[in-house]
């Protein structure tokens, strides 16, 4: 797509139709004409953002922003092809452009999950950050660690799968958070996420996708002479990432992980442990000590001190006539699996500060509209410092925050992903208003207990007037709800939703707001 930049200068399947519930009426006099639609959908953890622009004849021009859900949602599949359905419908079969911000799979899983529905949706152009360009050196590099660290963590998850059904405590969580950010990664059924990205990025007969990073001037989309578009993420600068690790540093730890794995679940002999401190015909095989198939001082002493779960039938280990309690928290030998969360935080952190960030300005009235995707610190705080000479002015990204009148909230409003000095506290618009793409119980499913972050969501309200919207959200699954706060009001002209099927559950399946 043809663009008029800015100059710039920077520092380095299954269709449920929903029930539509009646829009707040507007009278004309109250507000100007909208200028942006934008469809929420609310399938809690995951994003899916159909925005409609209007060009100057009147005519719509539609972007989607991203479309998935994260593999713990139950029924996540279903719901995501009705979703897919509801954008059908909504757009009428033709997307101008499909922005996908980043490769995680409740973003983009919807591509796999209503691939067939998609291929029936004419998509104009796809939009993408540098991080998924296979020609830019910096993604390969990018690219080599992700595939190193997600072939580690999954031998990693395989290992803790194998612990005891009983297991608690450390490896327990351990293996509960693995399992949970492993979801970004992977579907339900396995599915990898690249898997899904790559049928999005196809969708189009324009090809290869547009890519966007730092270097990308501020421009106007053709046909949209009121809309200019300014890419504010991801960074490029590896700290930013929060791959805090040089290159040379990072790639052994997955690689260390991946050859401990090896060696642990090699010959019982541990002739293959290169890491071991002894030599391979020096003590014997915990396991056979904890099965009780080693010389019966051996197995009283270790049942006795490092063993969990006391026999079955037998005698119970005993010390002065006391019978022994649990004293597994003794056990050393699945701690070293630990690196795997380090690695599994860097994996996830990472992928989301490759976030391509959004804002959306009208060139008339210099109103922004913040996407920032899954964006967390990190990226945010690589383009404080930034600035662009558009019309002859310098425009800072304070500038940009300090105009912004809607912000659909950043990974779910957990904790990390909204900055409060650098970020929500310099937007200063009184008409600020908010979206937030979550869903408390399914997070609490997963143990992600502070998502959304009550701290955020008290702070966002106390910024908007309580003009926040949830996914989650009661007042959606009820046709005839209504928000918790007056419309119009700030930049809401007006709201809308329609509730879900009943066979996904209760809930709303989207709400729509109409901005001025």
């Amino acid at each position: 797509m043809p663009r008029k930049p800015a100059n710039r200068t920077r520092r380095k399947g299954t269709r449920a139709k929903a029930q539509v519930s009646a829009a707040v009426n507007v009278s004309p006099h109250q507000q100007p004409a909208p200028k942006l639609t934008v469809r929420h959908y609310c399938q809690g953890i995951g994003d899916s953002h159909l925005l409609t622009f209007s060009k100057p004849d009147g005519s719509p021009f539609r972007m989607l922003i991203d479309c998935g859900v994260h593999s713990s949602v139950s029924g996540g599949s279903k719901l995501i092809q009705a979703i897919a359905a509801d954008i059908k419908e909504a757009c009428g079969g033709k997307l101008d452009v499909l922005v996908v911000t980043h490769e995680h799979w409740d973003h983009v899983s919807g591509f796999l999950y209503a691939a067939e529905i998609f291929k029936t949706i004419s998509v104009g152009e796809v939009w993408m950050a540098w991080s998924e360009n296979p020609g830019d050196p910096d993604a390969v590099a990018l690219d080599k660690f992700k595939g190193a660290a997600i072939t580690a963590l999954q031998g990693a998850s395989r290992r803790l799968d194998a612990e005891t059904a009983e297991e608690k405590g450390f490896v327990a969580g351990l293996r509960d958070g693995m399992q949970s950010l492993l979801g970004f990664q992977f579907g339900a059924a396995g599915e990898r996420v690249r898997a899904a990205r790559d049928a999005a990025s196809g969708l189009s007969k324009k090809q290869p996708p547009s890519y966007f990073g730092p270097e990308t001037q501020p421009f106007i989309i053709p046909g949209l002479t009121n809309v200019r578009v300014y890419v504010l993420g991801p960074p490029r600068d590896r700290k930013a990432l929060r791959l805090e690790e040089k290159a040379s540093e990072m790639y052994p730890l997955a690689e260390r992980l991946t050859a401990s794995l090896a060696a642990t679940e090699g010959p019982a002999d541990g002739g293959g442990d290169s890491l071991s401190p002894f030599e391979s015909h020096i003590g014997e095989p915990l396991s056979g000590a904890i099965s009780g198939n080693l010389a019966s001082t051996i197995t009283e002493f270790v049942q006795a001190h490092y063993v969990k779960s006391l026999p079955a039938t037998g005698p119970k280990p005993r010390i002065d006539d006391v019978v022994v309690r649990d004293q597994s928290w003794r056990r050393i030998d699945a701690d070293w699996l630990g690196v795997a969360a380090d690695l599994a935080m860097q994996l996830d952190r990472g992928v989301n500060n490759t976030s391509l960030v959004l804002a959306f300005e009208l060139v008339d009235s210099g109103r922004v509209f913040l996407f920032p995707g899954d964006a967390q610190i990190g990226n945010w705080l690589s383009w404080q410092d930034s600035s662009w000479e558009v019309g002859g002015s310098t425009v800072h990204a304070a500038d940009l925050l300090g105009r912004t009148v809607f912000l659909k909230v950043a990974h779910h409003g957990s904790q990390n992903a909204t900055p409060m000095a650098k970020g929500l506290s310099m937007m200063t618009n009184p008409d600020l208003s908010a979206f937030i793409p979550t869903n408390k119980g399914d997070a609490t499913k997963v143990h992600w207990g502070d998502m959304p972050y009550d701290t955020i969501v008290a702070d966002l309200e106390a910024k908007t007037g309580k003009r926040v919207v949830r996914a989650d959200d009661a007042w959606l699954a009820d046709k005839n709800g209504k928000p918790g706060f007056q419309v119009p009001s700030g930049s809401i002209r007006s709201v809308k939703h329609g509730v879900r099927d009943p066979a996904f559950g209760s809930g709303g399946l989207w709400v729509e707001v109409e901005l001025a």
